[in-house]
């Protein structure tokens, strides 16, 4: 068990560092085609982005990482 949280931990934060370079070096591209997309402006589309990524990185914190010191803890 402790090996699967740890797994997902790694990947999770491989996606979210992924995700965060991606949008940080690319701004104006992400804000051109969800503009296109979406109709959206580009302050609302970066507020979306943030947002997205605050949200994500919460959640790998309270499904992955509790759980994974929680095992470490209990071990």
């Amino acid at each position: 068990l402790h090996e699967v949280f740890l797994t997902m931990t790694l990947i999770n934060l491989g996606l979210l560092a992924f995700s965060a370079l991606t949008i940080s070096m690319f701004k104006t591209q992400v804000c051109r085609i969800h503009g296109v997309m979406f109709g959206l402006s580009e302050e609302s589309i970066r507020l979306v982005c943030y947002a997205y990524l605050a949200v994500y990185k919460i959640l790998i914190i309270v499904f992955n990482m509790v759980p994974l010191l929680a095992l470490y803890t209990l071990a």
